[in-house]
């Protein structure tokens, strides 16, 4: 089963104003999504959480490996005219997010291609839209918002000029980011970075409860 419309992001065009993007709605077959989002793994609160911290099975793990597949790298490859061969992959998976993020960023320079896959049944609210940006200063001089529902897909190549961000909200936000990043060090470091907040964030939930549910 392939979960991907992998003929819709050959489809979409690369825009390259004002750095180089993809959007593209609906990429998770409407088949499959019901039955990824059911599978989609409990996270202990808000921010990034990595597949080593977390219960990754069933459709959610089937649609994690065709990203990691060589069919998606491939497009990605042809549609950004970049040569993928030896860069490691990495993922972590969001549940919920707070007000303070969404801030104004560029991503790090050691991240070559991000992607972002929002996993949402429905999202009403303008906040928590993310926008491309034309500079790092203004949220409203965007060239693009992109609705974090329904299995739209964006994919960027990270550059200097690369911003974006959204509207502050908090509550639940479902997204899986994937990255191609420039070396294993990087993979282990923010994985490594990343469990460590997780296991907190299960520590403090013993306590006093999932907060952000």
């Amino acid at each position: 089963m392939s979960y991907c419309d992998f003929a819709a992001l050959e489809r979409t065009p690369l825009e390259r104003d004002p750095f180089e993007f993809i959007v593209v709605p609906d990429f998770l077959k409407s088949q499959t999504f019901a039955s990824i989002i059911a599978d989609y793994p409990q996270v202990p609160g808000p921010g990034s959480h990595p597949p080593g911290e977390l219960k990754i099975e069933g459709h959610f793990r089937a649609l994690i490996d065709e990203l990691r597949g060589p069919e998606f790298q491939q497009a990605i490859e042809r549609k950004f005219d970049i040569d993928l061969a030896g860069r490691p992959t990495m993922y972590t998976v969001r549940g919920y997010v707070r007000e303070r993020d969404g801030s104004i960023h560029t991503d790090s320079k050691t991240k070559i291609i991000t992607v972002l896959l929002y996993m949402n049944e429905r999202w009403q609210e303008d906040a928590g839209r993310l926008r491309l940006l034309r500079g790092p200063d203004n949220l409203d001089d965007y060239v693009a918002e992109v609705p974090p529902y329904g299995g739209t897909l964006l994919v960027f190549r990270r550059a200097d000029n690369s911003w974006h961000g959204h509207k502050p909200t908090s509550g639940p936000r479902r997204a899986i980011q994937l990255n191609w990043v420039t070396s294993q060090a990087v993979v282990d470091a923010e994985q490594g970075r990343h469990g460590f907040s997780t296991r907190l964030k299960k520590i403090k939930n013993m306590f006093v409860g999932n907060s952000a549910a």
